[in-house]
């Protein structure tokens, strides 16, 4: 504890110098000037008051330090101040006049809004050096995310230094200069990989006991790596570097891929060091010899030596020869094989079972063309490209355009990725077609395409993720359990939304813009039941499948099946089966373990025609009282939407006004009691 002794006439304060160096670490103010300091022996420090007139007055400056820490207002002004210095491309809605924790972009606070906890800024076209005197100053920052931007000059040590930072991730920029000495104890992530870093490897690194990933891959660092005897410490890589000397042996157990393209590192896992070479021995062959040599060798000798040198290089040559002829009949077979596998891959492909969902929407995206996803106007979204491919990924399901994959990113973000499949155009009318998406997207009951990347080998939508499920699952997964089935009036809300989503992208693409793949999996549903329309305006993009899947043709129009082209009206036609769906509870063309329906409308049609209409109606819809006439007016929307002729069809803005009227005749003081199946059948004239 401190403690106070009189030396002549001023007070002397006494106090352990570790505990004096921590407050003034706190107060971040240089306070040494007001006191002459000397040790004292035993890690004392004594200090002389010769401005303060009570020593108490300097208790009370020490050991309350919440006036000079950073509070929320100071964290704005910090923010503000690193973005006014730094150029960036993409527009932040940063303003001082708005909330910081609630509205800007990229900055997250602590559950009581008094602090800054997290900066993510991933690929906003940030350029230009990191000023110093800004992030550096957020004492209460845990992660700082400015990967993929265009920063450059050297990395701030105050940065660094932040004891509260935990999560560093800077890659692909172009800052410069030596890793700053002074680091963080608390860091658990440390990324700078695909900068332009100099210098050699802080020898601070050993005393981060907390950290779990370490990555300094693609710099120019130089000398020898530091023995890391970190126990938490699970991902590590300096590849590409000029790193030079043997690999340490707490480092031993990382794969080879983790010291790649660093010539003079040597040791497991790469090959081992070679010995330095002792000098010559007085025997060695090479050294002269110590007594004289004849001066005329022996004819015989001679020539035996020319027989035994002439028959070695024989066999040299012809080694080589043979050599050389299995390394070509290797190369060939190789080259077969690759093209069979290529040849087959397809089928391959198609019969495998085996799901590796980050791995598949990654594959064919190179390394010169990551992060380039591209963001619509409005997204509030910050990853890029490089956070999808590390992000836990698990199938959702496999769609005539596509495969669906939820992504749950490491900031919590989960979104839906899409990887497209067969797609035949160029990417102009690629990213026209993206542009149409998103501006016919604009409405509550569509699911929003918020961004998008294309290459040559792969292309990804970026949409949001809702979370309860798709209309099919609710409608027909209930079945046969204990679920509680979905009553009319929740159905009747449904598809009056899907029907409202459908119009606005008639209505707003344009007369050639369809949805193109309507069907109860592509209807989206939140806790409230709110439906979300999905998977619209992908098919001009795509081949027209040859061989369309039972489910698929369920919904197809007729003219579509036979001429392969997709309109408005046969967009019309699929909302009328998916009508129908809804009202029978059945599905078209159901697998096996169901009643299969060959094709619905045409059974709907058969059964109404026998004037038993009844039997067309879901059986747990009978079990509600007094909606005979609803049931009876929707089936004939459905009827109508699903005409052969698609001149007899109406437009979808039509199909809502008839649905809305059912609607609010229902509302008119209908009781919703739940009873039995009523017996009495309904009949139609």
């Amino acid at each position: 504890m401190p403690g106070f002794r009189r030396r002549g006439r001023c007070p002397t304060l006494e106090i352990p110098s570790h505990f004096l160096w921590f407050c003034f670490r706190k107060l971040e103010f240089p306070f040494f000037f007001l006191f002459p300091i000397r040790k004292t022996g035993m890690g004392y420090l004594n200090c002389r008051c010769f401005f303060f007139p009570s020593v108490p007055f300097l208790f009370l400056l020490l050991c309350f330090p919440s006036a000079a820490t950073g509070d929320l207002k100071s964290d704005k002004q910090l923010l503000l101040a690193f973005v006014d210095a730094v150029h960036h491309g993409r527009k932040l809605n940063w303003n001082s006049n708005t909330s910081v924790c609630s509205s800007w972009i990229g900055v997250t606070c602590t559950a009581d809004q008094t602090r800054v906890l997290a900066l993510r800024l991933p690929g906003v076209g940030l350029f230009g050096p990191i000023p110093a005197n800004t992030l550096g100053k957020l004492d209460a920052l845990r992660v700082l995310s400015l990967r993929s931007n265009h920063l450059n000059g050297s990395l701030p040590s105050d940065i660094m230094s932040l004891p509260s930072l935990q999560y560093l991730y800077l890659q692909h920029n172009n800052l410069s200069g030596d890793i700053p000495a002074s680091l963080s104890l608390s860091l658990v992530s440390f990324d700078l990989s695909y900068n332009s870093f100099t210098g050699e490897i802080p020898l601070g690194i050993q005393n981060l006991s907390q950290l779990s990933l370490l990555n300094l891959q693609n710099n120019s660092l130089s000398g020898p790596i530091p023995d890391l005897k970190l126990p938490r410490l699970k991902h590590m890589n300096m590849s590409y570097n000029h790193l030079n000397g043997s690999i340490p042996f707490s480092l031993q157990k990382f794969p080879n891929d983790s010291f790649l393209g660093n010539p003079q590192l040597c040791g497991p896992p790469l090959p081992q060091c070679s010995a330095v070479l002792p000098s010559p021995s007085p025997f060695s062959p090479f050294s002269p010899p110590l007594s004289p040599q004849p001066a005329f060798p022996q004819n015989h000798k001679k020539k035996s030596g020319k027989k035994i040198s002439t028959g070695f290089i024989i066999a040299i040559v012809a080694g080589a020869l043979a050599l050389l002829l299995l390394l070509a009949m290797v190369l060939i077979i190789c080259i077969s094989r690759r093209k069979d596998g290529r040849s087959s891959g397809g089928s391959k492909e198609k019969g495998s079972n085996v799901e590796k969902p980050k791995e598949e929407y990654s594959s064919g995206v190179q390394m010169a063309e990551k992060n380039k996803l591209v963001y619509f106007e409005g997204c509030a979204y910050n990853f890029d490209l490089e956070d999808l491919l590390r992000a836990s990924a698990e199938v959702l399901g496999k769609g005539s355009y596509g495969t669906a994959y939820k992504a749950a990113l490491e900031d919590g973000t989960t979104v839906v990725v899409k990887r497209l499949k067969e797609v035949v155009v160029g990417k102009r009318d690629f990213e026209q077609q993206m542009e149409i998406m998103e501006r016919a997207g604009q409405h509550p009951n569509l699911v929003p395409l918020r961004a998008y990347y294309y290459s040559k080998d792969e292309k990804l939508l970026v949409y949001d993720y809702v979370p309860t499920g798709n209309f099919s699952t609710l409608l027909h997964g209930n079945r046969g359990t204990e679920g509680t089935p979905l009553d009319w009036d929740s159905r009747v809300k449904i598809i009056l939304g899907t029907a409202h989503g459908i119009a606005h992208i008639h209505s707003e693409g344009g007369p050639k813009f369809v949805h193109g793949n309507i069907k109860s999996s592509n209807v989206l549903l939140n806790h409230d039941l709110n439906p979300f329309v999905s998977d619209y305006g992908l098919s001009p993009l795509m081949n027209p499948p040859a061989n369309l899947s039972r489910v698929v043709v369920g919904y197809r129009a007729p003219e579509t099946i036979e001429t392969r082209k997709i309109t408005q009206k046969s967009d019309v036609y699929s909302f009328g089966v998916l009508l129908l769906e809804m009202l029978t509870g059945k599905a078209p063309l159901q697998g096996q373990g169901h009643d299969d329906v060959a094709d619905l409308p045409r059974w709907v049609q058969s059964v109404v025609r026998e004037e038993w209409t009844a039997e067309v109606f879901d059986v747990e819809l009978l079990r509600y009282q007094n909606i005979e006439e609803q049931l009876v007016q929707m089936l004939q929307i459905a009827m109508s939407c699903v005409a052969r002729t698609p001149e007899q069809r109406p437009r979808m803005e039509e199909v809502i006004t008839m649905i809305g009227e059912i609607q609010q005749f229902g509302s008119k003081g209908r009781p919703s009691l739940e009873g039995e199946p009523e017996d009495s059948v309904v009949r139609t004239s």
